[in-house]
């Protein structure tokens, strides 16, 4: 059972309040403050700064949620894989990017489920830096993301390459041309991915080592939903700049056109990262054996 010190110092942390605290868990206001006490006494460390009726968590108190809602991950997980040793189920939480999600990597993964009867897949959609932080917590044991995260603690597989171009209406006068330059993009209505997007970051990064800023462009709409977007380059809104394995379905169905832009080569990894603890390894090879085969035929 986790310290219940622990429990007390995670909900502290998320309702802001002692007295809050202490009604969902069902204690004494003067025992959870008791609880932190105690466990400022044991960590060496004040955990919060208390005055004037607000409360504040302290540097070294940031430390102790993290650790603390790790080590709570940590023991449900346990629980829940005892629980499930018993009833011979596998158990997997896997992590994409929004991106991700509106290519072939939920089929892949339905695939592989339908295949393996034993085994619960959860998929959770998010952005990249939130997946990766679900990572080192343990709430998720696989990321697929765009790009590579170095960090030693993990290992990670190669699934594909993937590309940026710019997805336009066919009936937009654009879609008659073999590439798009900069200048003949900046006079068309621009919709793109939220701020925090792996995709519009490297659009952006691509554009500055032009010497272009993304102010140069009319961007008219962000959207989070990829196909959201996809669905308003259909229908002639605006254009995007999307991975090309997003909307390959509706390039073979002729719904959008899909150009590279003069200048902007925009490639980049798609992989799946893991703890170096991951005690699956089968899992890993066949689903990767599923992405490999499946993938071949994707722009047939």
């Amino acid at each position: 059972m986790i310290d219940t010190k622990l429990e007390t110092l995670i909900m502290v942390y998320e309702t802001n309040s002692f007295t809050k605290a202490a009604e969902l868990l069902s204690l004494t206001q003067p025992a959870v403050s008791q609880h932190i006490r105690q466990l400022e006494r044991e960590l060496g460390a004040t955990l919060f700064l208390r005055g004037d009726g607000s409360l504040k968590l302290t540097e070294e108190g940031a430390i102790a949620v993290k650790y603390a809602k790790r080590i709570k991950s940590l023991y449900q997980n346990m629980e829940q894989a005892l629980s499930d040793e018993s009833r011979h189920i596998t158990r997997l939480s896997v992590g994409i990017t929004h991106t991700a999600e509106s290519n072939i990597m939920v089929e892949i993964l339905a695939r592989y489920s339908n295949s393996h009867p034993g085994c619960r897949i959860t998929i959770i959609s998010d952005g990249i830096n939130n997946l990766y932080h679900k990572l080192k917590t343990y709430e998720i044991d696989l990321a697929i993301i765009e790009g590579k995260i170095v960090d030693d603690n993990y290992n990670s597989v190669m699934l594909d390459t993937d590309s940026l171009i710019l997805a336009v209406s066919p009936d937009n006068p654009l879609s008659n041309k073999s590439i798009v330059t900069l200048d003949e993009l900046k006079k068309e209505k621009l919709i793109l991915r939220l701020p925090d997007s792996a995709t519009r970051n490297l659009f952006i990064s691509h554009l500055e080592s032009n010497n272009v800023s993304l102010d140069e462009f009319n961007v008219t709409l962000e959207v989070d939903n990829v196909a959201t977007i996809k669905d308003l380059v259909r229908r002639n809104f605006g254009v995007s700049v999307l991975a090309k394995s997003v909307f390959a379905s509706e390039m073979r169905k002729g719904k959008i056109a899909g150009l590279p832009i003069e200048n902007l080569s925009m490639t980049r990894e798609i992989n799946m990262m893991y703890h170096k603890d991951f005690k699956h390894s089968q899992i890993l090879q066949d689903i990767t054996r599923i992405y490999y085969e499946y993938s071949k035929s994707r722009y047939e």
